[in-house]
């Protein structure tokens, strides 16, 4: 059995849960290494990643580089004498960083590789309607997410599943997957496998403002499935136009309803309990919305207190 001594690379909630699992199986955890603390909120408050959080808990060992190649940096990371790297949810490494460490660096990515390598894999998977994903883990060669894979578990992707619904599924199994491969690592008993290059792959782009807005003359189940990928975070928007109003709203919930109608797409109908959206093959009925500059709210409380137009349509 090797004597593991394991650099961790992570930021996001995703990560903690990863390191969590490492600690509780006893594993050696010399240094972690997560963001620089970002001012956020009215007050410029720095704001410390949950890493961060967690591993000030622990009392484990920080660093927070602003440049990977820095050579004070470099030089702290060497003198940790770390012989694994585990990442999660980090950034991409320099060869200095990755070729470091005698057993090498790997990385649990949350999709089933080579397919949505890239940013954002949990919300594509949805978006483009998969009926399953999974976590793999790779050691990391020079781009980005292509190295040899080990180990991969597949899960199902519910009807109504949701982008956050699925992140701490894949969190919990993906943590799993860490530590069964630590082990193999641990015991000399690692087999890889190159990741298959070809056209068919799909790529999980960063998610930017135009590819989260709302395509109304889309197919029913891809507007469906757009607005659940992006729920919670970031968020399907769309323009709605309500008499001399022009507003940016963001949806988080709804339900699709077939039925064949004369309206033309982006209409929005709407009475004292519902509003639905026209669209080619029938209706997106919101449940969940958020108005600018106002928290998310359920349609029935929106009701309450706003009035949709005979003529109010989305963009």
């Amino acid at each position: 059995m090797k004597d593991l001594r394991i650099v961790f690379m992570g930021t996001p909630d995703f990560a903690v849960t990863t390191l969590k699992t490492l600690i509780e199986n006893e594993y050696n955890v010399v240094g972690v290494i997560t963001a620089p603390d970002k001012p956020a909120g009215r007050g410029r408050k720095l704001n410390e990643s949950a890493v961060k959080v967690f591993s000030k808990e622990k009392g484990l060992h920080i660093l927070q580089p602003t440049n990977l190649k820095n050579e004070d940096f470099l030089n702290e990371l060497k003198a940790l004498n770390a012989n694994l790297q585990i990442v999660v949810a980090f950034r991409m490494l320099p060869k200095v960083v990755w070729q470091m460490p005698e057993y090498g660096t790997f990385n649990l990515h949350a999709s089933l590789l080579p397919n949505y390598r890239g940013a954002a894999p949990i919300n594509w998977a949805i978006i483009n309607g998969e009926t399953k994903t999974g976590v793999s883990t790779f050691f990391i060669d020079e781009k980005i997410d292509t190295g040899a894979m080990i180990l991969q578990e597949e899960i199902k992707i519910e009807a109504s599943e949701n982008a956050g619904s699925l992140h701490d599924k894949l969190m919990t199994i993906g943590s799993q997957l860490v530590v069964k491969t630590v082990k193999q690592i641990e015991s000399n008993a690692v087999e890889t496998t190159p990741q298959p290059d070809n056209v068919e792959i799909k790529t999980a782009y960063k998610l930017n403002k135009d590819n989260c807005k709302i395509d109304w003359y889309g197919s029913i189940n891809s507007i469906f499935d757009k607005i659940r990928g992006l729920s919670p975070y970031p968020a399907a928007w769309s323009t709605l136009i309500n008499g001399d109003e022009e507003l940016d709203v963001k949806l988080y919930t709804v339900e699709k309803e077939m039925e064949a109608h004369d309206l033309s797409v982006g209409s929005i109908v709407s009475n004292k309990k519902e509003v639905k959206v026209a669209v080619k093959e029938g209706y997106i009925k919101i449940i969940d919305i958020k108005m600018p500059g106002k928290r998310t709210m359920d349609i029935k409380s929106l009701l309450n207190g706003y009035a949709f137009k005979n003529d109010a349509k989305m963009l």
